[in-house]
């Protein structure tokens, strides 16, 4: 999921939100195999979200957690427009583990 923020303001209240949120996301959702933000080299006002999830129900797990909801909720405000969200299926490569 990519966020584009209105400006660097926007930037540092948007990093506070995930610093607050990762912590729960880390310790309550077991299904939440992994969860990475990025910055974007060369595009200061973006954020990338990474998620990968056991599987459907950990995904629905983690968007109705409550720490995920307020942080979304949050977001609104700091975007400079809809967040660009992009859902993959695996092709090939070199994967995880299976944890299913």
């Amino acid at each position: 999921m990519r966020f584009d923020l209105v400006d660097q303001d926007a930037v540092t209240a948007f990093d506070a939100l995930v610093a607050e949120a990762l912590p729960l996301i880390t310790d309550r959702e077991p299904g939440t195999l992994q969860y990475a933000v990025h910055s974007v080299r060369d595009e200061p006002l973006a954020r990338v979200f990474y998620e990968l999830y056991a599987d459907a129900e950990a995904f629905a797990a983690h968007e109705a957690a409550p720490h995920t909801s307020r942080m979304l909720e949050a977001f609104g405000p700091l975007l400079s427009a809809a967040p660009r969200v992009e859902h993959f299926a695996s092709v090939d490569g070199k994967h995880l583990p299976d944890h299913a």
